[in-house]
């Protein structure tokens, strides 16, 4: 079995704070790629809007998560070992190679089997880890804790 990326939250507050980190290189990444597209200031307030920015910030830390790769009695034995787990597969139950990636908090962990593609299986992996759990659960969690700023407070 092997382990790819780096990002692997044992919490809810641990999954928001790697969000948080990716968010300036995003800023840095979105800025860089309009500087070689030749942007102008004007194209650059047109088009890079906060959307682009967040778009990126997702991919960035969707990219980081860690993922294992291994056979399929590797991923049983691994469900095995943590039966509370909600099991989502995606892909052909009886192919030999499985990626997979646990949220702990969640109690859920999201696989994908392969037997060729390993790179395409972690890729796809990863997009769907990001959108099945950390969307819903960190986007929220930004939007309660913006809501709660933005809210009055009494004197």
């Amino acid at each position: 079995m092997e382990t790819h990326g780096s990002i692997s939250p044992e919490s809810l507050a641990e999954a928001e704070r790697e969000f948080e980190r990716v968010g300036p290189t995003a800023q840095v990444v979105v800025r860089e790629t309009a500087k070689a597209m030749d942007f102008d200031r004007e194209e650059y307030r047109e088009r890079v809007t906060g959307d682009v920015v967040e778009t990126v910030r997702n991919a960035l830390f969707a990219e980081s998560l860690a993922v294992h790769v291994g056979s399929r009695t590797e991923f049983d034995d691994w469900c095995a070992d943590h039966a509370a787990y909600e099991v989502v597969e995606l892909g052909n139950p009886d192919v030999e190679r499985v990626a997979w990636h646990a949220v702990p908090f969640a109690e859920q962990v999201v696989a994908t089997t392969f037997q060729n593609e390993r790179d395409a299986a972690v890729s796809t992996l990863r997009r769907n880890a990001f959108g099945r759990i950390y969307r819903e659960v960190i986007l929220d969690a930004e939007t309660d804790t913006n809501e709660s700023a933005d809210a009055p407070t009494e004197n």
